[in-house]
C-alpha cells in the first residue's frame, strides 16, 4: 500500500477574515492560498510554519448547521494539537498576541502542553513533546 498523508482539515469559521487575522497573526501560521470563489466563497488554507504537519482549509459557514458546528468541531474535546520545538518562547509570544490559554502550562509524561481556545471556541493543546 502506497504511503499517505492527511494534508488538509476544513474548520468551519463565522468570517475568512476573522480567522485569517487569528491564525495568521495571533498564532504566527502562514497563509498558503486564499483565492476567491464564486458567490463569495474562498479557499483559504492556512499552516503552521514549516514543513510537518497539516494545513487547515478555513470554510466560512454557509448555513445553520454549519453555523451550529463553529467551536464545537470536536465535541468539546482538545480537538487541535499544535507542536513546538520550543514550548516557553511560543508560549509567552502567543500570550503577548493575545491568545487565551485555559491553563497553566504543565508537565506530563509525553512533554509540556497548555490548552488554549481559538475565537470560536474549538480547543487546542501546544505541546513541546519529551525527548525520546
Amino acid at each position: 500500500m502506497p504511503v499517505r498523508s492527511l494534508f488538509l482539515v476544513t474548520l468551519v469559521v463565522d468570517d475568512f477574515d476573522r480567522a485569517r487575522s487569528f491564525y495568521c497573526d495571533d498564532l504566527g501560521f502562514d497563509c498558503v492560498e486564499d483565492t476567491s470563489l464564486a458567490d463569495g466563497k474562498r479557499w483559504l488554507v492556512v499552516k503552521p510554519k514549516g514543513d510537518e504537519g497539516a494545513a487547515l482549509l478555513l470554510a466560512q459557514a454557509a448555513d445553520d448547521r454549519q453555523l451550529a458546528a463553529i467551536g464545537n468541531q470536536a465535541g468539546g474535546r482538545v480537538g487541535f494539537f499544535l507542536k513546538t520545538d520550543d514550548f516557553a518562547r511560543d508560549h509567552a509570544a502567543m500570550r503577548a498576541r493575545g491568545v487565551k490559554f485555559m491553563e497553566e502550562p504543565r508537565r506530563e509524561v509525553y512533554g509540556t502542553v497548555a490548552v488554549f481556545a481559538d475565537p470560536y471556541g474549538n480547543t487546542w493543546d501546544l505541546i513541546e513533546h519529551a525527548p525520546r
